[in-house]
């Protein structure tokens, strides 16, 4: 594994579906071979939220969606940042494999991200 890659690394998905988002690596993988890892990301982020608003619109504005992905590491790009949010009790790599519980992971891991989201702890990482 590349040393600067490591858990819990915010990264810029590079190449995909999900090109130029922001994500965060889960675990490293060791079963193909070349170098992957398992990141959780947004693939929606939250809208600008202004004093005015409704409780019930600030509440919309404030959620995102997620995603779930085995990423190479040509196709990342590490960032100074890191979170301190742990999803490997929920994340799995085996969870891809099926389709309901990749869905299931996917709603735990949008759940932590809007909390995390909503305590303002590292806010770069919830802008576009």
């Amino acid at each position: 594994m590349v040393k600067f890659l490591k858990t819990n690394k915010a990264v810029i998905i590079l190449q995909g579906k999900y090109a130029a988002w922001k994500a965060v690596i889960v675990e490293e993988k060791r079963d193909r071979p070349y170098g992957h890892c398992l990141v959780a990301g947004l693939s929606k982020y939250p809208k600008k939220v202004i004093r005015k608003d409704s409780a019930k619109k600030q509440a919309k504005k404030s959620r995102v969606k997620a995603f779930i992905k085995l990423v190479n590491y040509n196709h990342i790009m590490a960032t100074y940042y890191t979170l301190d949010m742990d999803l490997k009790d929920v994340v799995n790599a085996d969870d891809l494999q099926a389709l309901d519980k990749k869905v299931t992971a996917e709603k735990v891991t949008k759940a932590r991200l809007e909390e995390r989201f909503k305590t303002w702890k590292n806010r770069w990482f919830f802008t576009r």
